[in-house]
């Protein structure tokens, strides 16, 4: 019984110590957006230069991780109030990206025929494991308190890019690419969210209070299979789009 006790005190302790943690990862400011903005340029430059090594220089400084993993945890305990921040955060963030590629584009004098680019226009089945490893990692790294800065590359390398990739496809009227992008990114977002609510589900994160748990327990189901209808629909549509080429 004592164990059991201890075991359910630390549990309330990682939980409150989770939650203020990532909910000052979620907030949406000025450091969020001006390191959006970098991240961006700095990732456009790399994909129309063909360079992965700075692609991967801009996924270090991009803050993609806070918001998801944040949104995520939202979901696992109810709190709604974080869901709503975190989802408005990321969606600026996202927004950001894709606005300031728009405008790299319209500048970049050279070509947009890269293979790092192009590689980001079109959905492949296995890329979808990437973003699933990537949110399970995120979550996992939160848990057990390990360092986060590699898994946030993970996150970022799933996300920016193909943010990016959009702005810049629009920018030259490339709307079948930029489409194929969007559907990336799409597939890349539910399933990084859907693996990190499936390790806070199976690590026990959850609300300590009962009317509180019964709510997220609810919101839980809805959000799993919210995601879950979401990623076949989008499956579909790549199927579709494979199948039209």
């Amino acid at each position: 019984a004592k164990e059991k006790e201890r075991k359910k005190a630390a549990l309330m302790s990682t939980r409150e110590e989770i939650l203020a943690q990532v909910e000052k990862d979620a907030r949406l400011n000025d450091n969020f957006v001006l390191l959006v903005i970098l991240s961006a340029i700095v990732a456009a430059i790399g994909l129309l230069e063909n360079n992965l090594a700075v692609i991967v220089g801009a996924m270090v400084i991009a803050p993609l991780l806070g918001p998801n993993i944040a949104f995520s945890l939202g979901a696992s305990l109810g709190e709604k109030k974080l869901v709503i921040e975190s989802l408005k955060t990321l969606a600026v963030g996202i927004a950001v990206a894709i606005l300031f590629s728009i405008g790299i584009g319209l500048l970049w004098p050279g070509s947009f025929d890269s293979m790092e680019l192009m590689s980001r226009t079109d959905v492949a089945y296995s890329g979808t494991a990437i973003a699933l490893a990537s949110g399970a990692a995120a979550a996992l790294s939160l848990v057990s308190g390990t360092s986060g800065v590699l898994v946030g590359v993970m996150v970022a390398v799933a996300l920016m890019p193909p943010a990016v990739t959009i702005g810049l496809m629009l920018s030259i009227g490339e709307y079948h690419h930029a489409s194929g992008a969007a559907l990336l990114l799409a597939v890349n977002i539910v399933c990084i969210n859907l693996s990190s609510k499936l390790v806070f589900l199976f690590r026990g994160i959850k609300p300590r209070i009962w009317l509180e748990a019964h709510r997220a327990k609810q919101s839980r189901l809805l959000y799993i299979g919210a995601w879950v209808v979401l990623l076949v629909l989008l499956f579909i549509m790549i199927y579709l789009r494979h199948r039209a080429q």
